[in-house]
């Protein structure tokens, strides 16, 4: 049985939520932060324990954030509802093909494709300021429910960046803002994490005591953050954007140089 965490390690956890929470609601990639906090800090934890302590706290940061967003940007539920529940489907049926593929063979291709987003990102400054839709009526909607699916997928089987990777296929196949992206993101990324905590409760993976703490930390964040973005706008959400990202190809380069 993992023995209790003592005041230290409690508050560095907290502090990593904390984080954590702010940076998802900003623009997604909180799991850069808390996830490994939870590995380093907890290394008695079985690995199931980990991954639902960490959906644990971060459902609280995400309805946090979805909420403020709701509330001050008015996202299109008509986008973000269809992408939620597509985004659910694909993670459940990512997680049923994690046992059959290994995650390494992920890792070279979900690096390639996150230095592109970045580069693209970043050779069109423009991007995202200002919203210019793509596509528009059946279309739209295709659109954004094929790649919630996909990304949905993803988040199953492997996971590091969901919430970027929903950020920029709002951006830069649907044409939204970097703002209206980040609050409909927040709606996916929620029903995602709803779902993979509908796994894990049954299965009484949760540390509970942690994990309440930590969620209360993790809610904290999510509210500063969308409030933050909120006030900063467009182009403060991209340029966080693009640091995520390059902290998520940093970690990825080193997890695979490194074989972790």
């Amino acid at each position: 049985m993992l023995e209790a965490p003592d005041a230290t390690v409690v508050v560095l956890l907290c502090v990593a939520a904390l984080l954590a929470g702010w940076v998802d609601a900003v623009v997604g990639g909180g799991g850069l932060v808390q996830l490994p906090a939870l590995l380093v800090l907890l290394p008695g934890a079985a690995p199931a324990q980990v991954l639902a302590t960490n959906k644990l706290a971060s459902v609280a940061g995400t309805a946090t954030a979805t909420v403020t967003y709701y509330r001050r940007v008015r996202p299109d539920l008509r986008t973000a509802l269809p992408m939620a529940g597509a985004a659910v489907l694909g993670a459940a049926g990512g997680a049923a093909c994690a046992a059959l593929l290994p995650q390494e063979a992920f890792r070279p291709i979900v690096l390639v494709l996150l230095v592109l987003v970045a580069a693209y990102t970043l050779a069109r400054p423009a991007l995202g300021e200002a919203q210019a839709l793509r596509f528009h009526g059946r279309r739209h909607h295709v659109v954004a429910v094929l790649s919630a699916v996909v990304i949905g997928f993803y988040d199953g089987i492997f996971g590091p960046g969901t919430g970027s990777f929903l950020v920029f296929a709002l951006v830069g196949l649907l044409g939204y803002s970097f703002l209206q992206a980040s609050a409909k993101a927040r709606i996916a990324n929620l029903a995602t994490n709803l779902g993979a905590l509908a796994v894990f409760v049954p299965q009484g993976a949760v540390l509970w005591g942690v994990g309440a703490l930590m969620a209360l930390c993790n809610l904290t964040g999510g509210f500063l953050g969308a409030r933050t973005a909120i006030a900063r706008g467009s182009r403060f959400v991209r340029v966080v954007f693009l640091v995520v990202v390059a902290a998520l190809v940093a970690r990825l380069g080193y997890d695979m140089l490194t074989g972790a």
